[in-house]
């Protein structure tokens, strides 16, 4: 399976939904899409919604991790938002949630960052 990546922008974030299997053979595209978003649109905050990500491998984490670094150079902040049970249990064992919010829907994501 393959990941479709959908980019929406309000404002100065970037809301990102992943639909598919984030792994090594999709994390290069989705570096390539967000760093020009951030570029483009002056983008300081991301949320992050994964309901419909089915898969994610150690270079998913990586890239979402790079992601999250960006941003905070920026002063800004990343949350994850409506994610799936696999998914959200990578994240726990990889310690991500230590650094990074999660909110049970995208609404409340951008209500979080003062833009919904």
């Amino acid at each position: 399976m393959s990941l479709n990546i959908e980019l929406d922008v309000r404002q100065d974030v970037l809301c990102i939904r992943l639909t598919g299997e984030l792994d090594h053979h999709t994390a290069e595209e989705l570096r390539e899409k967000v760093n020009q978003a951030i570029e483009t649109y002056q983008i300081h905050h991301i949320v992050l919604n994964l309901a419909n990500l089915t898969f994610m491998d150690s270079s998913g984490l990586g890239v979402i991790l790079g992601r999250y670094k960006q941003i905070k150079l920026k002063n800004g902040e990343m949350v994850v938002c409506a994610i799936s049970a696999p998914v959200k249990r990578l994240f726990e064992m990889s310690g991500l949630f230590k650094i990074m919010n999660l909110e049970s829907s995208e609404q409340l994501a951008l209500e979080r960052l003062g833009v919904a």
